[in-house]
């Protein structure tokens, strides 16, 4: 479990943590020149009947609040920081704010410096903090008052913690393992480091990772938690892992190690967000602001339907960041304005991996199932991957598979679609072969590749919705092509015709038939018309197609392959001026006859020649 301080610059923070673990988390040079917390500090406390929780110890100065949304992020419980001699103060509001935003439900208020004023005062103060926590995160929670230089009251702030801890539910260690990096370094003889809490999940040392946005794999060295090292970190540990061959200029604040392939980086997210009560500003769709999620703090803009986004409304929310970062539906975000400086707001995601031109989702409660059908019906013919489902719904690994195996749409691999997706597909491909069966009515069929390809589906959904039209008996696939199972090819009496004229041209000629062009030039006819119907009537097994566009009939292909068999001697090679006398044919005929015994395996070429094989010897009667 993560603990996070919270509480306006000089409040003693950071004084209170040392007072509690005994580890000073300044550790920046010039915070010690200095004397306030410039960056992250972290800091284990162990509590008892609860174990150990990591301290987030974050910075209070407004210039430093986008590092305090960094640390919040992410954390369980709160420690908000009030100093008694001074009390609530701006950032006190606005770290506030930021945790309402991000979701803590949990906390504990210490009232410092309790040494430095009287009762009386300290009335005041208690008086002045509950009104400021009301309607926020922490609103009710136990407000201790302590003494970091003394020691008084550290006692019952251990205590108050320990019981707000056991009202916060543990994170699972069997979800998806993400950890946002705050920090990264080099150690000589380890490599580099990366730093940050892990918000879901387990890792364990050699396991490979993946590190976003650049998107690497890469396997983990070492692992470290508070300075220990370990042989696993688990949700909630704060953790230090080494990387094999990375580079440092690779990783900075705002990456994320990730396991699993359900991850994608986004530009483009869906989520529900709200402008906080007091702030004076309305927000346009050009309107640019910085989106911060765990470490990463991107610019973005927001688009809402219909109107712009004004304050103490929650909307449903198209948002487009300016650069690609990792995140789940779930995930709880603060915006910011980058001039003036200051927290606008926040939100939850709804849809982590939004398209391009994805519209905002109705504003309502929505279930894991009903999330589903929104992103099936915003999907379409491209479904959504089964893979993804753990981070697009937010769900345990578990979870997502319990959702998949009652699922009532339409599966195809790794990918859902919704039924009407799949009826919109089935209907499309039954009127392409309509279309397909009209321009070419002399054709068994249109080419199955063809039929996939002219579908507005990838090509493995569109393999699955020809097979589906089969197993129902619409449609009939065979030896590459397809038609409508209510489809049978007819001659017109015109066709007839010609295929007559046809049949009788190449049964007159025997051994030389005429080319398509050759018979669309003698009998006044298109070479298409020729074409459709010589296939006719091959498949009339009444010509075969001994070249590409030059067709034999039946007997004098069986004459020629009869004499081949009765002259050539199955012991010998023969060449190609050997065959031509024994055919009597001329090059023009021989070379392309000949390559088409190769294909039937009457014949087989090799480097002497041709040797005869048992298949001609049998048509042969030798």
């Amino acid at each position: 479990m993560i603990l996070g301080t919270a509480g306006h610059i000089d409040h003693g923070k950071t004084t209170l943590v040392r007072a509690l673990t005994g580890v000073d988390t300044d550790r920046l040079p010039e915070e010690k020149r200095r004397g306030i917390t410039i960056d992250l500090g972290f800091a284990p406390l162990m509590l008892e009947g609860v174990g150990q929780l990591g301290i987030v110890d974050v910075p209070g100065h407004e210039a430093f609040v986008r590092t305090m949304v960094a640390g919040a992020t992410g954390i369980d419980l709160a420690l908000l920081v009030v100093a008694a001699d001074s009390g609530v103060m701006p950032q006190t509001r606005e770290h506030l704010a930021i945790l309402s935003l991000l979701g803590v439900r949990g906390g504990v208020v210490a009232l410092t410096k309790v040494d430095l004023v009287d009762s009386e005062w300290l009335a005041l103060v208690d008086e002045d903090v509950r009104a400021a926590l009301s309607g926020t995160a922490l609103d009710g929670a136990a407000i201790v008052p302590v003494s970091s230089t003394t020691g008084e009251g550290l006692d019952a702030l251990r205590g108050a913690l320990a019981e707000a801890a056991r009202t916060v539910p543990a994170r699972s260690s069997s979800d998806l393992f993400r950890l946002p990096i705050d920090r990264a370094f080099t150690m000589k003889g380890t490599g580099t480091v990366v730093t940050g809490t892990v918000w879901s999940g387990s890792l364990n040392r050699e396991s490979v990772v993946r590190l976003f946005p650049s998107d690497v794999s890469v396997r983990v060295r070492g692992l470290q938690s508070h300075g220990r090292s370990v042989d696993q970190v688990r949700a909630g540990d704060r953790a230090a892992v080494a990387l094999a061959g990375v580079d440092l200029d690779q990783v900075s604040r705002g990456a994320v190690l990730v396991q699993g392939d359900a991850w994608r980086a986004s530009r483009v997210l869906r989520a529900q967000l709200a402008l906080l009560d007091d702030v004076a500003v309305t927000l346009g769709p050009r309107s640019s602001v910085r989106f911060h999620l765990g470490t990463s703090d991107v610019g973005a803009r927001i688009v809402v339907r219909g109107n712009a986004l004004t304050n103490g409304v929650r909307v449903a929310a198209r948002v487009v960041l300016d650069e690609p970062i990792v995140m789940r539906a779930g995930d709880r975000f603060v915006l910011r304005s980058a001039s003036p400086v200051s927290t606008l707001g926040g939100g939850v995601v709804t849809d982590p991996l939004a398209g391009a031109r994805a519209r905002p989702w109705p504003l309502e409660e929505t279930s894991a199932r009903r999330t589903l059908e929104l992103l099936l019906a915003d999907a379409g013919a491209l479904g959504v991957a089964v893979k993804e489902l753990p981070v697009r719904l937010g769900l345990s690994p578990s979870d997502a598979d319990a959702l998949v195996a009652g699922f009532q749409g339409w599966r195809v691999g790794d990918r859902l679609l919704n039924l009407e997706s799949r009826d919109r597909l089935q209907a499309q491909a039954m009127d392409t072969l309509s279309q397909y069966h009209s321009t070419h009515p002399l054709e068994v069929g249109a080419p199955i590749q063809w039929l996939r390809s002219r579908l507005d589906a990838p090509d493995d959904i569109a393999q699955a919705v020809v097979a589906t039209l089969g197993s129902k008996g619409e449609v009939v696939a065979q030896q590459g092509l397809v038609a409508k199972a209510t489809y049978a090819p007819a001659l017109s009496h015109a066709q007839g015709a010609l295929k007559e004229a046809i049949l009788k041209a190449v049964t007159e000629a025997e051994s030389a038939p005429p080319s398509f062009d050759e018979l669309a030039s003698a009998l006044a006819v298109r070479v298409e018309d020729v074409a459709a119907i010589s296939r006719w009537l091959v498949r009339e097994r009444q010509l075969i197609a001994v070249e590409q566009s030059r067709y034999y009939s039946q007997q004098a292909v069986q004459a020629l392959v009869s004499r081949l068999g009765a002259g050539m001697d199955g012991a010998r090679d023969y060449a190609a001026s050997d065959l031509r006398e024994m055919l009597d044919l001329t090059r023009k005929f021989l070379i392309p006859f000949l390559e088409y015994c190769d294909r039937e395996s009457y014949t087989v070429r090799d480097g002497a020649g041709r040797r005869r094989l048992g298949t001609l010897a049998r048509l042969s009667g030798t």
